[in-house]
């Protein structure tokens, strides 16, 4: 089985190939059929994902539901791809978007920034409280399960998968299933429960629009950039815009590589760190330079807004079905109970922040601002849009440019960046009562910063029209 073929690869190596044409041949038919579904039933005005009907298809016939008509190794190739996924999600991110202008912005992303460290570190608050006053005495559960909230919240099914062989070299290894369990009721909570917060707001008069005197001028809005596009044709342009990604994707590979050398010669707990740090928190550093060099160059043409945008919505489309068609059924019957009281405590969190702190944090159009931020930190950045486009179908607000800034500055540390790969082994090196007491600081911190500069800042119109 291993001789080689003549001038060609061995018969083990091109079986191995036609595995990976067939898993993802698979994904890719099912991923299609789950589209169909959903546009059928319009689940997109409900808020429901269609890449989780078509991972609810997979997990329907996959060896261990209902119909097992897949085989194993299949499954276990699906199991390694949204690591994959998520590289070239992040990889894409920022190649077809301007850079944003500093300028003018810095009080709205201020709060902005405040407002997500305050949900991010709050979510590994909330978590550690539960684990050690309720599911530790009471079920015995791992330490590492408070991590859970933000890994599948913040960082979605990518972060919750690629953080698997952490939690089970931490002595957790169920931790990647409850955490794309965790992951996808935040995916269906963040719109669901965003859309009641949004009829709300609109009953309460909390949108912008319906705020009388209350209105951003339209001249301090940044027009997105009308770069004129040559033709090419389509193959080349998806060529290119594939090899860029590519590019981003190998700096981040570079500079992990580099990181690890110097946390290699530290030693110790550092170099742990290193180690267990994936490669797609660097991937959007890729992205972010290779779009700088784009526009210093004066060829940001060559990055398709659209083309970026459909590579990362079909990655992020098949990492959820494929996390979602991997799940442990069995798992998670077995510690439903610890998986309910966390994904409880997240979305509890998540809407006290947004209905009582973001309306004394964030300017005017707070509501706007505090949704999509809620959406993200639920479910996904897409969440957090369609439920700004539902708060703000006319573009009143300025939510998106203060939001792509804040996602620019801290998607490299939360939501499956550094401080995501750090807090299982802070919690295992430090312990869970050290960990929660550092985040609950850094909550602190972050929320009286951003009062504090609110006052500074003296706008207090959005405290007197919140909640």
């Amino acid at each position: 089985m291993s001789e080689l073929l003549p001038g060609l690869w061995s018969i083990d190596e091109l079986q191995g190939l036609a595995w990976l044409a067939l898993a993802g041949s698979v994904l890719s038919l099912i991923l299609a059929a789950g589209r169909s579904i959903g546009r059928r039933l319009n689940l997109r005005l409900w808020g429901v994902p269609e890449a989780l009907v078509a991972g609810l298809i997979g997990l329907l016939v996959a060896p261990a539901g209902p119909l097992p008509l897949l085989p194993e190794h299949l499954m276990e190739l699906w199991a390694g791809l949204p690591l994959v996924l998520l590289t070239l999600v992040f990889g894409s991110l920022m190649l077809g978007k301007p850079l944003p202008k500093l300028g003018g912005l810095w009080r709205p992303v201020s709060g902005q920034v405040s407002l997500a460290l305050v949900l991010g570190f709050g979510q590994y608050v909330v978590g550690g409280l539960a684990v050690l006053l309720v599911l530790q005495p009471w079920l015995g559960v791992s330490p590492v399960m408070a991590c859970l909230i933000e890994v599948a919240y913040e960082g979605g099914h990518g972060s919750a998968a690629a953080m698997g062989p952490s939690y089970a070299a931490l002595g957790f290894p169920g931790g990647q299933d409850l955490g794309l369990a965790m992951a996808t009721v935040g995916l269906l909570s963040s719109t669901l429960v965003g859309g009641v917060v949004v009829v709300l707001g609109r009953q309460r008069g909390w949108l912008l629009a319906d705020a009388p005197g209350e209105t951003v001028p339209a001249a301090t809005r940044q027009a997105p950039a009308q770069a004129a596009t040559p033709e090419h044709p389509a193959w080349a342009a998806w060529a290119v815009n594939l090899a860029l990604v590519g590019i981003a994707v190998l700096i981040g590979v570079v500079l992990l590589q580099l990181l690890r050398l110097g946390t290699d010669a530290i030693g110790g707990g550092v170099a742990e760190v290193g180690q267990a740090l994936p490669v797609f928190p660097l991937a959007i550093i890729g992205s972010l330079l290779v779009r700088w060099l784009l526009e210093r160059s004066g060829t940001s043409h060559w990055a398709s807004a659209p083309i970026q945008s459909e590579i990362g919505t079909l990655s992020a489309d098949l990492l959820i079905a494929s996390a979602t068609a991997c799940l442990n059924l069995a798992l998670l019957a077995a510690d439903w109970l610890p998986l309910t009281v966390l994904a409880l405590a997240g979305l509890g969190w998540n809407l006290a922040v947004t209905l009582l702190l973001a309306p004394r944090l964030l300017p005017p159009d707070w509501f706007e601002r505090a949704v999509l931020e809620f959406g993200q930190a639920t479910g996904v950045a897409a969440s957090g849009l369609l439920l700004l486009r539902m708060a703000d179908p006319d573009d009143h607000s300025e939510a998106l440019p203060a939001f792509s800034l804040k996602q620019l500055l801290l998607q490299p540390f939360l939501a499956g960046g550094v401080v995501t790969v750090v807090a299982p082994l802070a919690v295992a090196g430090w312990g869970l009562p050290a960990w929660t007491g550092f985040c609950f600081a850094l909550v602190l911190v972050a929320g009286g910063a951003g009062l504090l500069l609110t006052q500074l800042g003296g706008d207090t119109g959005a405290s007197a029209a919140g909640p």
